[in-house]
């Protein structure tokens, strides 16, 4: 089998309830995640384009988050509707969604306006 073309990270991870962070899903399961797979396989990407769950990425405050390799393109506050522009423009095209993409001064500090 090829090596996959890209590989798409979903962040389930869940918090409890009092956490000072949010989580990105409720219970883990991501009806964002199913959505991303199943579209990706209609597309015919299933051979190409590998769809993960993830643990936390370390960007609560902009969750649900996704993250496109090996582009690093950072999405954030993705819900399932969106999963078809995610494989539409950006898996079959190669033209990220840029109403959907974090800063990134945001990414990988402490102090985006956005940390809770």
């Amino acid at each position: 089998m090829p090596a996959f073309e890209r590989h798409v990270f979903v962040c389930t991870n869940t918090r409890a309830a009092d956490a000072p962070r949010r989580s990105c899903t409720a219970d883990g399961k991501s009806d964002l995640h199913t959505r991303l797979q199943q579209l990706t396989r209609a597309a015919g990407l299933g051979e190409r384009v590998r769809i993960n769950k993830s643990g936390c990425l370390d960007q609560c405050e902009h969750g649900p988050v996704v993250v496109v390799y090996p582009e690093a393109v950072w999405y954030g506050n993705v819900q399932p509707a969106d999963a078809q522009a995610i494989v539409e423009e950006h898996l079959l095209q190669g033209r990220p969604i840029q109403r959907l993409r974090l800063a990134d001064d945001c990414l990988n500090t402490k102090t985006c306006p956005h940390r809770d």
